[in-house]
């Protein structure tokens, strides 16, 4: 008898995803985003993001079912965001999948999004290994996990006491006048600058502040500082050497991030690190931590960065694990929860 097939629904911010996988074999993931349209704002705005969900659900859907070549009769169970994320955006994701789920007569499992990326790297590398230590970055969290079972069982570590990571890269891409998302515009533009010229501070990582946030991360204080250096060389008539301060901020954020989550697999006495979120396709981020893990005798997993950013293959193959492990589904008046606790994995 063949796997359950699960139907994943992302609409957390500003990708509409929709994904079909049935047991660890992903058959389509299907993409529509909303960037453009946010791009002119600089950042997300939710009512935008969440009219692009309305407008794209349906499409998505059609999509995925059609390249995966399957009927919506075939599913047997939808999983969908139900939080973390933008309360206007997750009512959408969550409305289609109430729909379906009734229209089709099958269960319906509201999971959690941060869940959702350590999950979407069985479709890749396999079984997650028990206890794993999980860094997710992205532009809306940073945080640092122990998943002793994905399916009900993570326990947070750490997270950011301020900005997340990739918002941190977000504003220090437009003080350095590159376009939104900045993420892959520093990475694309610190290749070519010097990662030491410039000293930018390590947030939480000396005295008192290690001690008591051993595993939180700040990144306000590193984002002022990299603001205030290029007002200061602007003021002063100087060209700023753009490469070199995205070069040296990107250092900055990877050295902290690698740091402390190898450090918490040495503490935790856990042999396995995964990396997810969108921040996880960074270059310099993947190439630290592999050198970081390889001296510290620890196995890296990274998915590749297509399935990194926010998808429905990421809620499709977390949804796959709970029906696999026996947990009850959700009732049908699922609520949504813009705030939901990474340790609460499904509602």
């Amino acid at each position: 008898m063949s796997e359950p097939l699960i139907l994943g629904i992302e609409s957390s911010c500003d990708e509409t995803g929709v994904a079909l996988v049935r047991g660890r074999t992903l058959l389509h993931d299907a993409v529509a985003s909303s960037v453009e349209e946010q791009a002119r704002f600089g950042g997300v705005v939710p009512e935008v993001a969440s009219r692009a969900h309305l407008e794209a659900m349906v499409p998505t859907i059609d999509r995925a079912c059609r390249e995966a070549g399957v009927r919506l009769r075939d599913v047997d169970a939808v999983a969908v965001t139900a939080g973390p994320g933008l309360a206007s955006a997750l009512i959408v994701g969550v409305a289609a999948a109430k729909a379906l789920a009734l229209g089709l007569g099958v269960p319906i499992y509201g999971v959690n999004h941060l869940a959702a990326h350590v999950a979407v790297d069985v479709l890749e590398h396999g079984p997650l290994p028990e206890p794993t230590v999980a860094l997710l970055v992205s532009g809306g969290h940073t945080n640092l996990l122990r998943v002793d079972d994905i399916s009900e069982r993570i326990t947070s570590l750490g997270h950011t006491l301020d900005d997340a990571a990739g918002e941190a890269f977000d504003k220090v891409a437009r003080v350095l006048g590159l376009p939104y998302p900045g993420g892959p515009h520093i990475d694309r533009v610190a290749a070519d600058g010097d990662p030491r010229a410039i000293t930018f501070p390590r947030g939480l990582t000396t005295g008192r502040d290690l001690h008591r946030h051993r595993f939180d991360f700040s990144f306000s204080g590193l984002k002022t500082s990299v603001a205030r250096w290029v007002q200061v060389r602007e003021a002063a008539g100087e060209q700023i050497p753009v490469a070199d301060v995205a070069a040296s901020f990107q250092e900055a954020v990877v050295d902290v991030l690698t740091a402390k989550a190898v450090a918490a697999c040495a503490e935790h006495g856990v042999t396995d690190l995964l990396i997810g979120g969108g921040v996880a396709a960074n270059s310099r981020l993947r190439a630290v931590a592999e050198q970081r893990c390889a001296a510290a005798g620890i196995r890296l997993r990274v998915p590749r960065p297509a399935l990194c950013t926010d998808n429905g293959a990421m809620v499709a193959a977390l949804g796959a694990q709970v029906v696999a492990r026996g947990r009850h589904a959700s009732r049908l008046d699922l609520p949504t929860d813009s705030s939901l606790p990474v340790g609460q994995v499904r509602l």
